[in-house]
């Protein structure tokens, strides 16, 4: 039996931990009635601090806001829209990471591990929408955010759905798109041309997730060099019906 040592554990332990800060995902799902965030990779739902989740703005199919709060649960958020919402945005602070010559994460900027060989800011951010019609508001909140020129739940799924990505309220080009999420993390479905649009197909009757991010260079900070950021659109394939 091949045993494994411990220098080798420390390697994929370091590994794993730099999937969860680059890699994993933010978007919601209905679950027993309750708008819940997911923290993940794929099929991955990780725990996560619920005090990360940095804001959540809902509004109504004309774009109003609705008031909403954020119940920090222990091992995730749960958000709580005064009535159901069209539209919902979130989103997670995964605050300042550096990688240490041993190739461990530490949760701090570059200011307090003087020693690091790389160090990043994440942000995760989430646009659902859950009613045909429904107008966008702006989303300044959302620094990273896929939008779909047309409406989401009323393409089908097989079918293109023309989309844009904006990063600082700005197109973004060359942005990979991953059109499901959950079910095939590493398939890109579509580029993001030079005004930052792209066709991505609908692939699901029921839960889609669209994806998107991108890594920034930073100049100036003490604690970071990159700035990452992830975006998910999620909605509904298929009208469901009892």
């Amino acid at each position: 039996m091949r045993t494994v040592k411990p220098a080798m554990l420390t390697a994929l332990f370091a590994a794993m931990l730099a999937g969860q800060v680059q890699a994993h995902g933010l978007w919601t799902e209905q679950r027993r009635g309750h708008i819940e965030t997911i923290y993940g990779h794929g099929a991955e739902d990780n725990a996560f601090k619920a005090e990360k989740i940095s804001g959540a703005w809902a509004y109504d199919a004309a774009g109003k806001m609705i008031p909403a709060t954020v119940q920090r649960l222990e091992d995730h958020a749960r958000l709580l829209p005064l009535k159901n919402p069209a539209v919902l945005g979130v989103a997670l602070d995964n605050g300042a990471w550096s990688l240490t010559p041993d190739k461990q994460w530490i949760n701090q900027g570059r200011s307090k591990v003087p020693n690091s060989t790389e160090s990043l800011h994440t942000f995760k951010y989430s646009l659902a929408i859950y009613q045909e019609g429904a107008k966008l508001p702006k989303l300044d909140q959302l620094k990273m955010v896929i939008l779909p020129e047309v409406d989401p739940l009323k393409v089908g799924p097989g079918k293109p759905l023309a989309v844009r990505v904006l990063v600082d309220g700005k197109p973004a080009a060359g942005v990979e798109l991953v059109g499901d999420y959950r079910g095939a993390p590493h398939q890109v479905s579509a580029t993001t041309d030079a005004d930052g649009r792209a066709q991505v197909l609908v692939r699901n009757e029921g839960l889609n997730i669209i994806s998107a991010s991108i890594d920034l260079p930073v100049k100036g900070d003490k604690d970071i060099e990159t700035r990452g950021l992830f975006t998910s659109l999620t909605f509904l394939g298929a009208a469901h019906h009892e």
